[in-house]
């Protein structure tokens, strides 16, 4: 079962090789086991699971069961749950209980998907290593003295561990992206307002964005097209008719034209890395397609950019967080200044505070227009580099990340160089296109992700360039010898 993709599940559970009762209880027994060696998880729902399995048991049975019904699936601790912790990582909401669900759990649960539980993250999604957790770190199931990376490392490990067949993350600046590439797994980013962030605890508005982490491609497309939908109640959310993601994967990608920027292999890439995706892009060569060079002039500032805009906006969706409404309040304040000062700075963690500062300067008087305009200018530039780039080709691909996995505590002591592990990811985000991380081989023992970034509203072909490369490798069959 834990090897099998979504794909095979869906159709043992409709031949009726197995239950969904029997499914959920075998990824319950592997969170119980394998949990403590990553602290991937931190709310399990065993009970209310395995009531949701025995729904799906009938609706298979009675024969109107729509896809992936009875699928087991993990959502990351950013997505509001009913009844159900959701605690973004954060002591600030270590007790919330949503009364609600977000679009995409509503969205899952209405096709009979079961939750399992809810994944460990960085800290309000602040984070490029799933270090600045209030619930601790989490191991890479590769190396467990390594990070699996951010924010949606919990969710990464989670999948590469097989402790679910695939999970929710959400993107901010690479927060899916880089974690599946440090894991080993498949993990797409969405056009942004493709996916509901009704429900989803907002990080940077302009930025955020779910999408799904899974073993493949093919699974991925098959989460999307469950998972992605207009909602009325999100003011972001694209209103058009939603393809199926999956339309595309079986088509030769003989003859696609295949960017290459040359800033994705400049100074900075371990040289280990570069070979492994070379070599990956030389696969996609062998397969037909045409490789073309091209340039992305402003990507070098996508980084500086970013943590303009993502802290402004930072600052501004967690000032609510004030220990009045909702989420940690401090003991006995002595006036409502008090009350507020203590509140925010016993329930936020140091990274979260960070950003929170870094926000509120951009965005106070007199720094305004020096720096929040000019990043809001500087995102344009970058999106007309991807505009000129599209023209001349159908997808772009490169590295994912700089490097492998590092060490656990090897860039807590230095902001910057933990930021710059999103140097290959931040602009697709600034840009509001579709991107994802695909497992293209190992340095080290440790796996290495090839991204693969589509245009506007191109999730489709982006995937079938996925597919067809993942059929013609195995690396994202491959998982951690420790968790047999």
């Amino acid at each position: 079962m834990k090897e099998s993709s979504i794909a095979d599940l869906n159709l043992a559970l409709k031949k009726k090789d197995f239950s969904s009762v029997e499914l959920t209880k075998f990824f319950l027994k592997r969170i119980e086991k394998y949990n403590h060696d990553l602290n991937a998880v931190i709310t399990t729902c065993d009970e209310a699971a395995l009531i949701e399995a025995e729904k799906a048991d009938t609706r298979i049975a009675e024969g109107n069961a729509p896809d992936l019904c009875g699928i087991p699936i993990l959502h990351k601790d950013i997505f509001c749950t009913k009844n159900v912790l959701t605690t973004c990582g954060s002591k600030m909401l270590a007790n919330f209980c949503p009364p609600y669900n977000a679009t995409v759990v509503e969205n899952f649960e209405r096709s009979g998907l079961v939750t399992l539980g809810k994944t460990n993250m960085d800290e309000f999604a602040m984070g490029s290593s799933n270090e600045t957790s209030y619930f601790g770190s989490v191991n890479n199931p590769w190396a467990l003295d390594c990070v699996p990376g951010g924010s949606s490392g919990g969710s990464a490990a989670s999948v590469a561990a097989r402790l679910a067949p695939a999970a929710t993350a959400t993107d901010t600046g690479g927060s899916i992206r880089q974690p599946a590439a440090l894991c080993g797994v498949t993990g797409i980013k969405p056009t942004y307002g493709s996916v509901s962030r009704w429900g989803m605890i907002a990080f940077a508005s302009s930025l955020d964005q779910g999408g799904p982490i899974a073993k493949s491609a093919e699974d991925c497309a098959l989460l999307l097209n469950c998972m992605a939908s207009f909602d009325p109640l999100d003011s972001t959310s694209i209103q058009n008719t939603r393809p199926s993601y999956s339309e595309k994967l079986n088509k030769t990608i003989n003859g696609l034209k295949i960017g290459v920027p040359k800033e994705y292999f400049s100074e900075g890439l371990n040289s280990g890395t570069k070979d492994v995706v070379e070599k990956a892009i030389k696969t996609l060569e062998d397969l037909g397609s045409e490789i073309i060079e091209l340039s992305l002039p402003n990507s070098s500032l996508s980084v500086p950019a970013y943590y303009v805009i993502a802290p402004a906006e930072a600052s501004a969706n967690l000032s609510r967080y004030d220990g009045i409404k909702y989420g940690y309040r401090c003991d006995n304040p002595k006036n409502l200044e008090d009350l507020y000062i203590r509140s925010r700075s016993e329930g936020f963690g140091e990274e979260v505070q960070r950003r929170i500062m870094i926000g509120n300067y951009c965005l106070s008087s007199g720094y305004f227009d020096a720096y929040y305009k000019k990043a809001q200018m500087v995102k344009e530039l970058i999106s007309q580099d991807f505009k000129n780039a599209f023209d001349k080709v159908d997808v772009l691909v490169g590295p994912t990340c700089p490097s492998p996995a590092f060490k656990h505590g090897t860039k807590n002591d230095n902001p910057v160089e933990m930021y710059l592990e999103d140097v290959y990811t931040i602009a697709v985000n600034l840009a509001g296109l579709p991107g994802m991380s695909i497992p293209c081989g190992r340095v080290d023992r440790k796996p290495v992700g090839m991204q693969i970034i589509g245009s506007y509203l191109n999730e489709a072909i982006m995937l079938q360039v996925a597919h067809q490369f993942q059929k013609h490798t195995t690396w994202h069959k491959e998982s951690p010898e420790d968790f047999v």
